[in-house]
């Protein structure tokens, strides 16, 4: 047996590079990816390449970018996910804890705080103002995601037949996500397998432009670390490790307190989620607004645009919205506890059996990932999945609009299709004006997402302290 494989189960010693990066001066950097990490994967991801690529020269392009196609195939948020890979790749287990803990940590501190402002003040002038505004600003961020993703993964009309059976099933059929995404991914590594043309390419949020930083040039060079090869005793031992770490409070709660508990259904559905998530938080936010207020009633339509705001607002994943899911749900079926109290459990719980499962796939998975290089089939499956995806936050987009613009939503049933219609005479004019202004903003003068966040907010207090809206 090599040296590669002699390594301690968890490798918690220092990076294997001629210019070995400390741990210390690797944790600031971190934490200052962290604290930058707003406007959704795409400019989290693009902060990391800054960082690491161009300033820090830490890794290089070719790496970066094999290392984000391979997030982009796994469930989960994949800026999160890359910023673990990253981690290990310079330090190990202990590195990739570091930077993926690191990234969550100030979007779930800033959003507990928030979220107990929220069901405190929540019916305040102020506060009410506060998301009437920030309402109307997410619905043009999700139409911007719904424009970026296509304009990325509709490249021919097989991709775009997909997005747009991806949004029929699930708007008039209801179908759940998992099967969407399933079914796509079989598509996707069957049209890859026979080298069909319309599934060559693979999706992905990768930086473009700029000087190129090869790997010969950066602190952890062109060859790969002992640790980063195959060693299936390691990959064993870790996908153990977390399997329990991540499963055990889901069995533990289930025993305790039974199925029919909130706890043990926050646990459960958000352990589904973990393992379903693919295409990003945008598309996580339909698969949860279809069961936490349709199955379960958790929240109310209006109070999932609300979680979004919260997201889009501070630092880290944008999936971070569960954590305000489980917040309320828990806040709202406190039990015997205090509801601030079960509330601050749900959103612990939440965010614990959401991220626990993306160090898996990470540390599992990612000595293995030289054999996804070039794989047809692989990059066929992402490519669909990334196809059904637009479709699917197309029908989040028509979903905020809808919830967001009118007072009544009906249900429609019609030639056995059910799907829900606004109700003409009830459309909030101020909400649609703001909708239409922050659409402007965005896609008109490019105005950045937290300017715009921040006038709609302003607007939406000023409009309700004047009394135009209630």
């Amino acid at each position: 047996m090599s040296a590669a494989v002699a390594e301690p189960p968890l490798g918690f010693d220092a990076p294997p590079t001629g210019h070995a990066i400390k741990l210390s001066e690797a944790v600031r950097v971190w934490i200052r990816i962290a604290a930058l990490s707003f406007g959704g994967p795409a400019g989290q991801i693009a902060v990391m390449h800054r960082i690491l690529v161009d300033e820090k020269k830490w890794i290089g392009e070719e790496r970066f970018l094999h290392a984000l196609n391979y997030c982009m195939l796994l469930p989960g948020p994949e800026a999160q996910q890359l910023a673990a890979y990253i981690g290990w790749l310079l330090h190990k287990t202990k590195g990739g804890l570091i930077a993926g803990g690191l990234f969550v940590l100030p979007g779930f501190i800033s959003i507990l705080g928030l979220s107990y402002i929220y069901v405190l003040l929540g019916h305040t002038p102020l506060i009410t103002g506060l998301f009437f505004g920030l309402k109307a600003a997410v619905l043009a961020v999700v139409v911007q995601a719904v424009i970026r993703v296509g304009s990325r993964a509709l490249k021919n009309n097989v991709m775009r037949g997909i997005a747009a059976a991806a949004f029929v099933t699930i708007f008039f059929f209801n179908a759940p996500f998992p099967l969407i995404v399933l079914a796509a991914a079989i598509i996707g590594y069957v049209g890859g397998r026979l080298g069909l043309p319309a599934f060559s390419g693979g999706g992905g949020h990768g930086p473009s432009g700029g000087n190129v930083v090869h790997d010969r040039d950066t602190a952890l060079g062109e060859s790969l670390p002992d640790h980063a090869r195959p060693n299936l005793r390691w990959s064993l031992t870790i996908s153990g490790i977390f399997l329990l770490l991540w499963l055990a409070p889901v069995a533990l709660l289930l025993t305790l307190l039974g199925p029919s508990n909130v706890f043990s259904q926050i646990a459960l559905f958000f352990s589904q989620m973990a393992v379903v998530t693919f295409g990003g938080a945008y598309a996580v936010l339909a698969y949860v607004a279809q069961e936490a207020v349709g199955t379960y009633g958790w929240l109310r339509p209006g109070e999932m645009l609300d979680g979004l705001g919260l997201a889009e607002t501070t630092p880290g994943p944008l999936i971070m919205v569960t954590q305000f899911v489980g917040f309320l749900a828990a806040y709202r079926d406190a039990g015997m506890l205090q509801p601030l109290v079960a509330a601050t459990f749900g959103a612990i719980l939440t965010t614990w059996v959401t991220f626990a499962p993306c160090f898996l796939w990470i540390f599992a998975g990612a000595p293995f990932i030289e054999g996804l290089r070039g794989n047809r089939a692989l990059s066929g499956a992402l490519g669909a999945i990334t196809a059904a995806v637009v479709g699917v936050i197309l029908n989040l987009a028509v979903w905020f609009a809808i919830h967001t613009l009118f007072r009544e939503v009906s249900g429609v049933r019609f030639a056995g299709l059910t799907f829900d219609l606004p109700v003409l005479g009830s459309v909030q004019i101020a909400a649609t004006l703001l909708a239409i202004g922050a659409g402007i903003a965005v896609f008109r003068f490019k105005i950045g997402m937290i300017p715009t966040l921040a006038v709609t907010s302003v607007v939406g207090v000023v409009l309700y302290l004047a009394g135009v809206v209630r």
